[in-house]
């Protein structure tokens, strides 16, 4: 059974795109999912554990393979057409949850509650990342885990170049997606302990190489 809690929209995105978008964003990555996006979502959630939280849970493509074995998911999605298909998605897998509107920036939790928080793809779309990673941090119970998959500014310089570029394009393009992020330095300021492997999110455009995945703890 879901519930769903107090909902807003994300702002300063227009309304209309982010209802294309959520139209949209299953097929867009649908070949990025099976070339290798679907096992590392499924590899990162086995260490999912205790009270979960899924910040920006999108259309759901994480539901699948989060184990049985948690004690309660939360599942925040602030954009209203992408809920909808969250619905859907888990009431496909008989998977209870509580879905909340409410964006990244302001959790509805309590300080210390939460045992795993998950980020697959968000980081690099909310308006204010060190923002986000500090109600991260408040959430987690201290020896808590972040479990991430993020594609960031790359190292290589032609391409970071390549991002700085176009990334107002693929910005308005992409949902308020920042393509040259460094997440993982963000993370690092904002006191995590992190540990990332680096991959290619093959399937999908070069402007979103390379992925970080991995485990972050306060």
């Amino acid at each position: 059974m879901t519930e769903l809690t107090c909902v807003e929209s994300r702002p300063g995105l227009p309304r209309w795109w982010l209802r294309i978008m959520a139209v949209l964003y299953d097929p867009f990555l649908w070949t990025g999912e099976i070339a290798g996006m679907r096992r590392r979502r499924r590899k990162l959630l086995t260490q999912a554990y205790g009270r979960v939280v899924e910040i920006g849970a999108g259309t759901g493509l994480n539901i699948a393979h989060y184990p049985d074995g948690v004690d309660e998911l939360v599942l925040t999605e602030p954009e209203a057409g992408m809920r909808r298909k969250l619905v859907r998605r888990l009431d496909r897998n008989g998977r209870p949850a509580v879905i909340s509107g409410t964006g990244a920036e302001r959790l509805p939790l309590a300080n210390e509650s939460v045992d795993t928080v998950v980020s697959t793809l968000v980081l690099c779309t909310v308006e204010d990342p060190e923002r986000v990673l500090r109600e991260i941090a408040r959430v987690l119970r201290p020896n808590g885990q972040l479990l991430f998959i993020e594609h960031v500014r790359a190292d290589w310089r032609p391409l970071a170049l390549y991002q700085d570029l176009l990334a107002r394009f693929w910005r308005a393009f992409a949902g308020g997606c920042m393509c040259n992020r460094p997440t993982v330095d963000l993370m690092r300021a904002c006191g995590f302990d992190v540990d990332a492997t680096g991959a290619i999110w093959s399937g999908m455009p070069t402007i979103v190489y390379p992925l970080v995945v991995g485990r972050a703890t306060r």
